[in-house]
């Protein structure tokens, strides 16, 4: 996936979750992160996200630590 329509995608879970409490709308973003991006997908999220790409909401960052970090790639 190139790294614009990932940060596309990322920020458009937050904007749904925005409307929630901040905190139960960063685990919402964690969990929907969690539940339905492939682990290649989340390498590549990792990758951005060590790397300060500053185009991710605040809450995409924030929920980063709760995402579950895909196994090693073979």
């Amino acid at each position: 996936m190139s790294p614009d329509k990932l940060i596309y995608q990322a920020n458009q879970i937050a904007r749904f979750f925005h409307s929630k409490p901040h905190a139960e709308g960063v685990t919402g973003v964690a969990d929907h992160i969690n539940k339905f991006w492939e682990p290649r997908i989340r390498r590549q999220f990792f990758d951005l996200i060590q790397a300060g790409d500053a185009r991710f909401d605040p809450m995409v960052v924030e929920a980063a630590p709760k995402v579950r970090q895909p196994p090693e790639a073979a």
